[in-house]
């Protein structure tokens, strides 16, 4: 079992506040199995990490504003029920983050979908924007921000960062994320604790390389079928 540290500590304490575990039931035990295995083919992890991810953009949604709007049932009586409060967009960050695209498609039809791609800079390590394209309206959306791994950080706090020099509040954003670790909880939540951290597990630690242990691998190679 991993020590306590001043990183493992800092994720506890914001568990049910800022970061938003899903139930670890046996289900998802036996989903994250098929996942993380090595020898799982392609056809097998996509179909299995897409029910995760449908869980994660479910609990997700459940996270976001409502408003009372009242409807009339075919019985001719008034059912008091809810509705989205504020327009919603979701921001995936290319490439991995696209692999969860389409669950929330699936279960939010005709949502707006933005785009942002930064990739870390060969000589410098540090992450670089190559790319945005988001509705012109953002600042006053609820943001969906997609990405598969929560590591270091550094890629989601320059995503968040973009977001925040468009107008939109931190509290607009919840971060969706397949798999975090404590050192990627921390730096988000540190910086920006508005942001809602949305994920199906948190990993032991990374190892001296940066990966998370035990891990899944490069999500987005298994997933579009580009691992060596």
């Amino acid at each position: 079992m991993q020590p306590a540290t001043a990183t493992t500590t800092s994720y506890h304490h914001r568990l049910g506040t800022s970061v938003h575990l899903l139930p670890q039931t046996d289900q998802l035990r036996a989903l994250h199995t098929m996942v993380r295995d090595r020898d799982a083919d392609r056809e097998d992890f996509v179909f299995y990490a897409g029910r995760i991810i449908r869980l994660l953009t479910e609990a997700a949604l459940n996270l976001l504003p409502f408003e009372p709007c009242d409807i009339t049932t075919p019985v001719g009586r008034t059912y008091r029920g809810l509705r989205f409060a504020e327009n919603l967009v979701g921001v995936p960050i290319v490439r991995a983050g696209e692999s969860m695209e389409a669950e929330l498609r699936a279960v939010v039809p005709g949502i707006r979908i933005g785009k942002v791609l930064i990739q870390r800079d060969k000589t410098t390590k540090q992450p670089r924007l190559y790319y945005t394209a988001f509705p012109e309206d953002i600042a006053s959306r609820q943001v969906l921000l997609l990405d598969p791994m929560l590591a270091t950080g550094g890629t989601a706090l320059a995503a968040i960062e973009v977001l925040r020099d468009l107008g939109v509040p931190e509290e607009h954003i919840v971060f969706v994320n397949f798999i975090t670790c404590p050192e990627g909880i921390a730096a988000v939540c540190d910086r920006y604790p508005g942001v809602r951290i949305v994920t199906s597990a948190i990993e032991e630690g990374l190892n001296e390389n940066a990966y998370m242990m035990p891990g899944i691998g490069d999500f987005g190679d298994r997933y579009f079928g580009t691992d060596r």
